[in-house]
């Protein structure tokens, strides 16, 4: 018996052009015959499994459009809600994500969204009735504390799966993929300190911001586990920007910080604007770390040393289980944590005697 519902008919027409016929059905032996693969592959291709090179996928789509099958667009959506791919780090994930749905015959949807707003449900309602087979919450609601539930209670009322990146909801229980900000962090401060820094600051994301939280948590660790008292004295809060950055900087600064830890590479650019702009030179004066990477950091002034986010482990993690949800099969609830990685580039250095 075969793994999937027969394929729907088409007939030999006159003049050999091949047109539906309501009558019949085509089997899974015929499209793998045109396609010159097993009945199994042609399986797989149709239920969207693993295990099939995407050479010859294409192979069996084509073998499928050649005797007329239609695959419907219904089913085959993935929201990715995601606040912009003006940052560089959204933009590489959500073409990291796109890459792993593409082999199961899934396309994505990108929904800029400003997190937590009505934007959310805006994009979801209306596609719920297409169809849609899952969603990906990608920094978006899922980040934020009290954030209004409603996009994700549109897609558990309809039974949608859907997985978070970088932070679950609280009352949800479906599976979060996460970089480990907590370890990030301790990257950052164990990289400064072996550089002999001792007075470390940190410009911190927004309060309620799960991975801001978290770095903040990770950052004031590791400061205490090396007996550096007093380091929440040391954390200013501000936005995820170039400006809140040196807005927080100008505040460490004056406390006499040899080095800083950013909540993202902008945050990082932002502080090293307010170094310059108050005659220090980085990473003479200051050293300055940033975090998410982007290629673009090699061409900073200086280049910008950070702790990089695994973006490819984020999207293939997320893609596996995604596909495993829409294929109706158990997975387990709960926070995957992948390790982050230092990015060593100019912007830091020895601590000034």
């Amino acid at each position: 018996m075969s793994e999937t519902p027969e394929v729907p008919a088409v007939a030999g027409a006159s003049g050999g052009r091949r047109t539906r016929s309501p009558a019949g059905t085509v089997r899974l032996a015929e499209v793998a015959a045109i396609a010159g693969v097993s009945e199994a592959t042609v399986s797989r291709v149709l239920n969207r499994k693993y295990g099939v090179s995407a050479s010859t996928r294409e192979q069996v789509e084509r073998a499928l459009q050649q005797i007329g099958y239609e695959r419907p667009v219904k089913g085959e959506i993935v929201l990715i809600l995601v606040p912009g791919l003006k940052t560089p780090v959204f933009a590489a994930m959500v073409t990291a994500i796109e890459s792993e749905l593409t082999p199961h015959g899934l396309r994505a949807f990108v929904c800029p969204v400003v997190p937590g707003s009505v934007i959310e449900r805006d994009y979801i309602e209306p596609m719920l009735d297409a169809g849609i087979a899952a969603a990906v919450f990608l920094s978006a609601s899922n980040t934020l504390r009290n954030a209004d539930p409603m996009a994700r209670q549109l897609l558990e009322g309809r039974g949608i799966p859907y997985v978070s990146v970088n932070g679950g909801f609280p009352e949800g229980a479906t599976p979060v993929v996460s970089t480990d900000d907590w370890r990030a962090a301790e990257l950052a401060v164990s990289h400064l300190y072996d550089l002999g820094h001792r007075r470390i600051g940190m410009c911190a994301g927004p309060v309620g911001n799960t991975p801001a939280d978290r770095r903040v948590e990770g950052f004031l660790e590791a400061m205490d586990a090396r007996g550096l008292s007093d380091a929440e004295d040391f954390v200013v809060r501000h936005h995820y920007s170039v400006d809140g950055g040196r807005h927080a900087a100008d505040e460490l600064l004056p406390l006499g910080v040899t080095a800083i830890v950013a909540s993202s590479d902008d945050m990082a650019l932002g502080a090293i604007r307010a170094a310059t702009r108050r005659g220090l030179e980085v990473p003479k004066d200051l050293s300055v770390i940033g975090y998410d990477d982007s290629y673009l950091l090699d061409f900073t002034d200086p280049p910008l040393t950070t702790v990089r986010q695994p973006v490819e482990s984020l999207a293939e993690t997320s893609v596996r289980t995604l596909v495993t949800m829409i294929q109706n099969r158990g997975v387990q609830a709960g926070e995957v944590l992948i390790d982050p990685e230092l990015r060593l580039r100019q912007s830091t250095g020895p601590a000034p005697r």
